[in-house]
């Protein structure tokens, strides 16, 4: 009903307060996109979507937009929404309604639809901009028309079918590391100093633009350089980081970006989506095989966290819910059978933090158990190798984030798990031994500090460093390491022990490699001496030794010529098997 009028409405005319643009903003293809959407006419689509994730700067690019055309006289009304929620669609629609018609209604259902009745009949040039839309239920019956003279942007997290079905789909993403530091260097560059290290802290920050203007502001509250925050930020967690009076006139500290986005996860997916989620952020930002998340390892860890069956579909339920919640971002590999699951690193540092400390280390085995699962036997094709080198990074990841939760099992017993082996083993087998041997010497300072130089897999990391130190062109170092662990694995283990075998014909290969063919066959010979007393004279380690034996008894006093090629690409090779080591 009505129930009074205004004055008539004077042209052009805005309504709702459009966010101030940021200092200084950084211009991104994205504006030309969306400029030359909204410009475009007759059978073009009117109604254009900006999405992404939370802190790509959608908000920003809509209001750029609306600063530019109402600047070049382009519009005739601008209708701003912070939507939020239903409500504040039909306040917003209702102050807009009374506005531009002259009339109030008491119900704001009804000035909504007068709003809309009058929009679909103007031929005045409008434009209403819905920011931060939510829920897309909650614009159910209150979308604008699609009329020749109106225009509608909307900004949200989402990219749910029904938000975007007849929508112009405008993905929003992150800087490029050229449009970050360009960004760093026009906030900071009045003082160059600053700048230093910029662009490793524009990476650190994923090049995402609300954290970097966060970072911007913080430095120069508190006279940091870009070197100075990246100290901090290594060193502290990330709501503590954030300056106390934000920038641009930002709501949210980038810890608090994505907690909405999660809970709303959450409850779409009974739980299921902040467990994933937590997994996802021990991970690779750059690409997660989504088979990971439907192992038995994996599936087994939902089951138990929730209390309550879990498949692949759930699984697949979930990652939908974080994509189409801006929480990730899935795309399909070329060389691989599978899509693959991103996770901006920010996000997950969030994640990470805010996950509770006794969660840490069965997530952490969880996710190493999934990658052994998930890891192809052996690498022979381009699907089986893609497979293979995105495992690697991902252990690496999960390395580097858990602390030392992959060194003790469920119950508590000190050891390296699996996953940490089966990566270098990995980059051995392809080719790569100056890496598999530099990968086995940080496993072997992390062994020593947390297993102690006696147990059992720091001398078994020992046995791999130095077999791939040999592989890598370093013969006489290998042949060095191996005496130095002989003499370890003797005080431990007494002479007869399988691993005190396999090190002494370690040793006789790569002495033997080093040039001294004497010196590895009086290993060999005492060797098969043992052998003859421990095994049998059949057992294939007793024969391999008489095979090393004869070769270097016929090497020694001429020039060393090499030994036999090893099997594959393994640095225990040489005709010798070393049954009891954790890599083979």
């Amino acid at each position: 009903m009505t129930v009074g009028g205004r004055e008539g409405v004077s042209w052009p005319h805005r309504v709702g307060a459009v966010p101030r643009l940021a200092v200084r903003r950084q211009k991104r293809p994205a504006d030309d996109l969306l400029a030359a959407a909204v410009a475009a006419g007759g059978t073009a689509v009117v109604c254009q979507v900006l999405a992404g994730m939370g802190g790509v700067g959608k908000t920003q690019l809509a209001a750029g937009l609306v600063e530019r055309l109402w600047q070049a006289r382009k519009l005739d009304l601008l209708v701003w929404v912070s939507v939020g929620s239903r409500d504040g669609v039909l306040s917003a629609y209702a102050q807009a309604a009374a506005e531009v018609t002259g009339l109030e209604d008491r119900n704001p259902q009804q000035a909504a639809e007068r709003l809309l009745a009058w929009l679909a009949s103007t031929g005045r040039r409008w434009l209403v901009v819905l920011d931060d839309v939510a829920d897309p239920q909650d614009m159910a019956g209150l979308w604008p028309p699609d009329t020749r003279s109106g225009r509608t942007i909307v900004t949200s997290r989402r990219r749910d079918a029904a938000l975007v079905d007849g929508r112009q789909l405008v993905d929003v993403g992150v800087f490029t590391a050229l449009e970050a530091v360009d960004y760093l260097r026009t906030r900071l560059g009045e003082q160059p100093h600053r700048l230093d290290e910029a662009d490793r802290l524009a990476a650190d920050l994923g090049y995402l633009p609300l954290a970097l203007a966060q970072a911007a502001a913080y430095l120069r509250d508190l006279d940091l350089t870009c070197a100075g925050y990246r100290r901090r930020l290594h060193a502290r967690r990330l709501d503590r980081l954030h300056p106390a009076v934000l920038p641009d006139g930002q709501q949210r500290a980038v810890a608090d970006t994505w907690g909405l986005s999660i809970d709303a996860a959450d409850r779409q997916t009974g739980g299921l989506a902040a467990i994933v989620l937590k997994m996802a952020a021990l991970l690779d930002p750059n690409g997660i095989p989504i088979r990971l998340f439907t192992t038995d390892a994996a599936l087994g860890y939902w089951r138990r966290q929730l209390r309550r069956e879990v498949d692949a579909d759930d699984v697949h339920d979930t990652i939908r819910a974080l994509y189409r919640l801006g929480l990730a971002e899935t795309t399909a590999d070329p060389d691989l059978d599978d899509q693959l699951l991103r996770v901006h690193a920010l996000v997950q540092r969030v994640v990470r933090e805010n996950t509770d400390e006794p969660v840490h280390a069965p997530l952490a085995r969880a996710a190493a158990d999934a990658l052994i699962q998930a890891w192809p036997e052996t690498e022979r094709d381009t699907a089986t190798s893609r497979l293979a080198q995105l495992l690697r990074a991902n252990a690496t990841n999960l390395t580097a984030v858990t602390a030392d939760h992959l060194w003790c099992t469920a119950d508590g017993t000190p050891a390296a798990h699996s996953v940490l082996f089966r990566a270098g083993k990995s980059l051995g087998e392809i080719g790569l031994a100056d890496a598999a041997r530099d990968h086995y010497q940080q496993l072997h300072t992390t062994s020593l500090r947390v297993l102690g130089p006696d147990h059992r897999d720091t001398l078994i990391i020992g046995s791999d460093r130095a077999g791939w130190q040999g592989v890598a062109g370093d013969p006489a170092g290998a042949a060095a390491a191996y005496e130095r662990l002989l003499t370890d694995r003797l005080r431990v283990l007494g002479p007869d022990h399988p691993d005190i075998l396999t090190t002494r014909g370690q040793l006789a290969r790569w002495q033997g490699a080093a040039g001294d063919p004497a010196g590895a066959a009086a290993v060999s010979e005492q060797l098969l001496t043992d052998l003859l007393r421990v095994l049998s004279p059949d057992h294939p380690n007793t024969l391999a030794a008489r095979h090393s034996l004869a070769y270097w008894r016929g090497a020694a006093g001429i020039r060393p010529g090499p030994p036999p090629p090893p099997d594959s690409c393994s640095p225990t090779g040489c005709g010798y098997s070393a049954q009891t080591t954790r890599t083979l």
